[in-house]
């Protein structure tokens, strides 16, 4: 992304501000998907398509993140820190690519016009699982080095303020837009719930089978929490 010509800010607290980016790149997958919709793109490329934007806009970061986590847990206890540092990719971290990939390029085709109401939500839990891995997990390589993100952190709480006030608007267009009902309600509850579990849980269990968190883990957590959100989101808003 180029430098912001007037705004100049500061990455000592970035973090805060990632769901918040999450939710913009979400938009922009949206707006692809339906200007290739509108140009009569067949779903499988559509889906393909909107996958590959989020890996640029990214650059792949949390996709290299994803592949080194997965070797560094099959590597066992002993050998986890240097299979994570190695800059070779193992047979686990392909594998594990391979699998996110058909997860993720499955359920927006299952998802079809909901995928954009689905990309900027699952893309807004994704980091919101990064918030959860931060805020309560040691840094795995902390007798080398300290994490950035936790240097400046302020608690969880508040680093997660700018979030919580995006997302309440965010509630409060979605009634807007549809009708007030007891369905839409018990929709929306289902959603929040089913993002916020998988948040919360998939930063746990990285933590749990890595024994703490770094980088790698952070972009793991949130391609795991992306994938698994779109998956549910697949089966609750087109359970056919």
């Amino acid at each position: 992304m180029p430098q912001w010509p007037i705004i100049k800010p500061t990455f000592k607290r970035i973090a805060r501000f990632a769901p918040l980016i999450g939710i913009f790149i979400g938009f922009i997958q949206s707006i692809s998907w339906f200007l290739l919709r509108f140009l009569n793109w067949p779903n499988i490329s559509i889906a393909l398509i909107s996958v590959a934007i989020s890996i640029l806009i990214t650059g792949g970061i949390h996709i290299d993140g994803l592949m080194d986590t997965a070797d560094g847990i099959a590597a066992g206890p002993s050998k986890r820190i240097l299979a994570m540092k190695d800059s070779r990719v193992g047979a686990i971290g392909v594998q594990s690519l391979v699998i996110i990939l058909i997860v993720q390029i499955a359920a927006i085709i299952k998802l079809d016009f909901y995928t954009l109401f689905a990309f900027p939500l699952a893309a807004f839990w994704g980091r919101i699982s990064q918030i959860f891995a931060i805020g309560n997990y040691e840094y795995i390589f902390k007798k080398k080095s300290d994490s950035f993100h936790q240097k400046h952190w302020k608690g969880t709480h508040k680093e997660m303020k700018p979030s919580f006030i995006v997302f309440f608007f965010g509630i409060i267009f979605f009634l807007f837009l549809n009708k007030f009902s007891v369905f839409n309600v018990l929709l929306l509850i289902l959603c929040i719930f089913s993002g916020l579990f998988t948040s919360i849980l998939i930063p746990y269990y990285l933590n749990k089978s890595l024994g703490g968190h770094n980088g790698d883990s952070y972009g793991a957590g949130l391609v795991i929490t992306e994938t698994v959100n779109l998956l549910i989101l697949s089966i609750i808003l087109v359970p056919y």
